[in-house]
């Protein structure tokens, strides 16, 4: 688990009497108005990063520092206790419920119930008084049964009493109960112990159980007291008085102190041997005196829940208000500790308070010193009051006016003068003179008459007085001291300013501060420069209002927008130390600041209300330098929408972070965006600064503002990371918290709308690209109809000289054609005479044969028959016909023995003829075959040419 630095601020109590009992430690009450719940809040806890959560009437409370949230359980039930697991994890107990908190994808808490894990006959509860959570085991505990989970919030086992369970209590990782009847246990083993004299406890309502050691403890009843018992037994009790406290809670704090909350007589703190070092009460310092709950925060704030409100007391400051809660009324203008008690100077006039036996008695008007008070100074013996009426001197607790005059200052020992007391007032420069009877008015200083707030003098006995918005004067005496001779120096004299300007001895030398600066004068040149001595802790224009040195060289001052101390080290150089003290910057006197050290390492600063006291013996002044967080992210608009409440949730742990998984993506149209930061430190809401960072818009952190809420509008497309960091009182830059997110593009410039404008884009240069080549075609068109004119004039010219070199061609092929067909046709008819020829000679000598009977002669005829037989076969008239019939038919041969090779020669011989439209007969001739046969080797030719009944052989010949 993620742990955070945590340096306390702890100034205990107990250093010595006086930082024991002066005055109050700051506090801060919340109504119920102010955290908007119930009035009741019985317990209080914190997790790791600051973030307090309440029990209260209404459901839980959380405060982040600047605000409070509520989150109620089921039937607006209230909650009667709430602890944190190491996870961070919030578990709470409540009137019939109880259980824990996730938070859901926004980021805001869900109770989830625990009470469905419990047998069915133990689900109907009434109050769940107290969860505990050990290292291994969680404890909800009733007045009947307590019942226990595991760390994974799984149901073991439950633990019945055998009367009733009158209270419950964890320290030290144990858990103890006090049962009607019998007593004080402890749980070990899964079973309940008995705790020594346990018996003695039965018929008492125990409120709370203190382990200082091993063996010793505290336990506190409601209507009994405290009893200190150990193993042997209960011991002399040594806390008596408690007896009629009504203690409703205590608590062990840090620095081995016992808080005891009571239910009338408010707080009361002590130590381990039960001597009270404070108590708080709606009279001093608290308003509300009955207590219910106590927590120490992680800063050292004492958390007291009320059963109307809650009261935060800061003990971890070093800090304490002497004002009307301890009895002192008036603002505070100055104070001194003269012979063991403190005075106090305020508007209304001198108070006194005055320590006794390391305490310190009530706070006290000195009669007759009523009225504006200035100054309360001891000098030689006396103590002067400087008064709006004059001088007072304090005796017996009163104030004795001195006859003089009125509107009185201040006072100073006039240097080398031990018997003349130097006055500033209103209207110049008086002297008062010590003598046997006392301190006498003597006269007024001539020369000067201008008012004298701030004076002093310097080692040759010259006074110096600086007026607010006049300059500053030099004022030398004569030796009657009686006359002054005055010098005055403004903005030319190296000041450069004649306005709010102060003289102060620092280091037994005089310091001048100005708006330009502090400056030291410069005999030799009668000018003023810058005094090197601050530069280091200083701007050249940092502007002091009160600058004192406390009796051990401690530097005091108060700014215009800081205030500390210049702490003196035994090297004799300074530590500056200033944080701690920016929060009373609001608190003080806003009409004459005041530093007043009176003793030791212990101050007062004037405050508008009374007086605060500082002791700086104790020098651990550390912060809690808890991180930043972001607490609510809202998309702004009409009606804001939230998209993160600041928390996460992921193995079972509660993250006060954005999760790594839940970056959200947010529409163009709502990139409107608002973020709310805050840091837990306590009470410290005024004092906090921010700088923001918005990466992926900004380059870097801006400015240091002090507001809590960062907007931005109208954010284009793309990813994003807040970052904001803040910076506590003590100027501490606490560790940054981040948030990321995604602005989608809109519509029009997203991944589709691109790639569309892309297609647009082409499309519009091929549009234009085509309108243009258009225009060009129709310029070429122009350019190309005018040049065909001419050229078609031309062609036509030529084509008339074509068509009749055409038509001279044609006629002449067409003569051509003429002459090869009727050399075919000559051809032809020569075959079919010369084949008509030959096979009439055959007929004839076939006949010839057949009547001679001579057999030389038949057989002579035979052979001529043969012959011409052979010469009929080997007649090579048909390739001579072949080529002439291709010539003139268009290779009509070699097409159709292409497209028909299974054609025979004797086919296409046939096809040739009937192609001529030759009759059967004169094929017949030509084939030398009979008629008949031409009529089958037609029929033949169909069937291979797949011809149709219907189909004409000839025609479809003719055409092919």
């Amino acid at each position: 688990m993620k742990k955070y630095p945590v340096c306390l601020v702890l100034l205990l109590f107990g250093i010595n009497g006086f930082a024991q009992n002066l005055g109050l430690p700051f506090s801060k009450y919340y109504s119920s108005q102010d955290y908007q719940g119930g009035i009741q809040n019985y317990a209080i806890a914190q997790n790791n990063a600051g973030i307090i959560y309440v029990a209260n009437n209404y459901g839980l409370l959380e405060h982040d520092g600047t605000t409070w949230r509520r989150h109620a359980i089921p039937n607006g039930a209230k909650t009667r206790h709430v602890q944190l697991d190491q996870k961070g994890v919030v578990y709470i107990s409540g009137q019939g419920d109880f259980g824990y908190f996730s938070v859901d994808d926004f980021g805001q808490f869900v109770f989830n119930s625990l009470k469905s894990e419990l047998p069915e006959k133990d689900r109907n509860l009434e109050e769940v008084w107290k969860v505990f959570i050990s290292n291994t085991e969680i404890y909800f505990c009733t007045f009947e049964k307590i019942f226990v989970f595991d760390e994974e919030r799984r149901f073991k086992y439950s633990i019945e009493s055998k009367t009733n369970f009158e209270s419950f209590h964890f320290s030290n990782n144990q858990l103890y109960i006090n049962e009607f009847g019998a007593g004080l246990k402890k749980l070990q083993d899964g079973k309940f112990i008995d705790l020594m004299n346990s018996d003695f406890f039965g018929d008492k309502l125990v409120t709370g159980i203190i382990k200082e050691s091993t063996e010793k403890y505290l336990i506190f009843t409601r209507d009994e007291g405290v009893f200190p018992i150990t193993t042997n037994g209960i011991l002399d009790n040594s806390w008596n008085e408690s007896k009629n406290w009504k203690i409703n809670t205590s608590l062990m704090l840090r620095n081995g102190q016992i808080a005891i909350g009571t239910q009338l007589n408010g707080l009361m703190i002590f130590d381990s041997n039960g001597k009270k070092i404070m108590q708080l009460d709606k009279n001093n310092g608290l308003d509300n005196n009955s207590i219910i709950s106590l927590f120490e925060d992680l800063s050292g704030n004492l958390w007291i829940g009320h059963n109307n409100g809650l009261t935060m007391v800061q003990l971890g400051l070093p800090f304490r208000r002497i004002n009307q809660h301890s009895g002192l009324t008036g603002t505070g203008y100055h104070g001194t500790f003269e012979k063991g008690k403190i005075y106090y100077g305020t508007n209304n006039g001198v108070y006194f308070q005055e320590e006794l036996n390391n305490n310190w008695s009530d706070i006290n008007l000195v009669q007759n010193s009523t009225g504006q008070v200035y100054q309360i100074k001891s000098i030689q013996g006396d103590l002067l009051v400087a008064h709006n009426d004059g001088v007072f001197v304090i005796k017996d607790n009163e104030a004795v006016r001195i006859e003089g005059p009125s509107g009185i200052w201040n006072f100073q020992l006039l240097k080398n003068h031990p018997d003349l007391i130097l006055v500033g007032s209103y209207s110049g420069l008086h002297l008062y003179q010590k003598t046997l009877q006392g301190i006498k008015y003597l006269r007024q200083i001539n020369g000067f008459n201008g008012s004298s707030r701030v004076i002093e003098q310097d080692e040759k006995g010259n006074i110096w007085v600086a007026h607010g918005y006049k300059g500053v004067y030099r004022l030398k005496l004569d030796e009657a001291v009686q006359n002054a001779e005055v010098e005055f120096f403004g903005a030319e004299s190296g000041l450069f300013t004649t306005n709010l300007n102060n003289v102060w001895k620092i280091n037994n030398r005089l310091v001048f501060t100005t708006q330009a600066g502090i400056f030291r004068f410069v005999e030799n040149e009668k000018k003023f420069e810058r005094d090197d001595f601050f530069k280091n802790y200083f701007e050249d224009d940092f502007l002091i209002h009160y600058l004192v040195e406390d009796q051990i060289g401690n530097i005091y001052f108060i700014g215009e927008t800081e205030i500390g101390v210049l702490e003196k080290n035994v090297d004799g150089s300074y530590t500056k130390t200033y944080q701690i003290f920016n929060q009373l910057l609001p608190l003080l006197n806003d009409d004459l600041q005041n530093i007043s050290a009176f003793r030791g390492n212990e101050i007062l600063f004037g405050a508008n209300g009374g007086f605060v006291h500082f002791n700086l013996n104790e020098n651990n002044i550390h912060s809690t330098n808890f991180p930043t967080l972001i607490r609510a992210v809202y998309l702004t608009g009409p009606s804001d929408s939230l998209l993160f409440h600041g928390n996460s949730y992921s193995e079972n742990k509660l993250n006060l972070h954005q999760s790594r998984n839940s970056i959200p993506k947010i529409p163009y149209k709502k990139g409107n965006i608002r973020f709310e930061s805050t840091n837990p430190t306590p009470n410290n809401e005024k004092d906090l600064r921010f700088q923001y960072w918005l990466e992926g818009l900004e380059n870097d952190y801006g400015e240091w503002v002090d507001k809590r809420e960062k907007a931005y509008t109208n954010l284009r497309e793309g990813n994003y990371t807040f970052h904001v960091r803040s910076k506590n009182l003590f100027d501490e830059i606490s560790p940054v918290a981040s948030y990321s997110f995604v602005i989608l593009p809109p519509w029009y410039r997203s991944t589709i709308a691109y790639f569309l404008y892309t297609v647009m884009v082409i499309a519009g240069i091929y549009l234009s690209y085509r309108t243009i080549e258009k225009r060009y075609q129709k310029k070429a068109q122009k350019l190309k109809t005018a040049s065909r004119r001419v050229i078609e004039e031309k062609d036509s010219e030529l084509k008339i000289t074509q068509e009749e070199v055409e038509k001279l061609r044609t006629e002449k092929l067409k003569h051509e054609i003429q002459i090869k067909d009727k050399e075919l046709a000559t051809a032809t008819m020569h075959l079919i005479t010369k084949n008509g020829f030959i096979d009439h000679m055959r007929s004839n000598l076939n006949s010839i044969i057949k009547k001679s009977r001579n057999q030389e002669v038949k057989n002579e005829l035979q052979k001529v028959i043969k012959n011409i037989e052979k010469n009929i076969a080997e007649d090579h008239d048909w390739e001579q016909f072949e080529i002439h019939f291709d010539q003139v038919h268009g290779d009509f041969m070699s097409r159709f023995k292409k497209e028909f090779n299974t054609l025979s020669p004797q086919e296409i011989k046939l096809s040739a003829y009937l192609r001529m439209n030759l009759s059967t007969k004169e094929i017949a001739y030509l084939m030398n075959i009979s008629i008949r046969g031409v009529e089958i080797a037609r029929y033949r030719l169909r069937k291979k040419l797949n011809l149709d009944r219907s189909e004409n052989l000839q025609e479809y010949i003719l055409k092919f």
